[in-house]
């Protein structure tokens, strides 16, 4: 009896090392990130073209302004699956303060395995930098 139970632990502890292919996969995937950028550096990437801005506030907030070429689609309604990112433009995200955005980032990367940025403290940041703000 006392033979099964150590042939037990055995195996179980040989068991514990090995890895998977699917272990292996994950390892040499390259992981996706989640960057912040200040007002400024979005002030300076706005007008260029390279990047693909998104406004995750409801509507009554984005009623009261939204930032020059930013495209709406609320935080509930936000999907990574829906998006078409095959233009290669880098995906910036924002909100009032950044905490929705931070979310819709963290979304973005797992679910598309690329690199999302939303903007530090929100449109709140990019206000009290003086920034304009343009109707819907």
């Amino acid at each position: 009896m006392l033979r099964f139970a150590i042939l037990g632990v055995a195996l179980a502890l040989a068991g514990c090392g090995a890895a998977t292919a699917t272990d292996e996969a994950a390892e040499a995937a390259p992981a996706a990130s989640i960057a912040t950028l200040s007002a400024s550096e979005l002030a300076s990437l706005v007008d260029t073209g390279q990047i693909r801005l998104i406004d995750v506030r409801t509507d009554e907030e984005v009623a009261e302004g939204m930032i020059p070429g930013a495209e709406h689609i609320a935080l509930d309604n936000f999907d990574p699956a829906k998006l078409d990112l095959s233009d290669g433009r880098e995906v910036v995200l924002y909100c009032r303060s950044g905490r929705r955005s931070g979310i819709a980032a963290e979304r973005l990367a797992a679910e598309t395995g690329k690199t999302a940025r939303h903007l530090e403290g929100g449109i709140l940041s990019w206000e009290e930098a003086g920034f304009p703000l343009t109707a819907r």
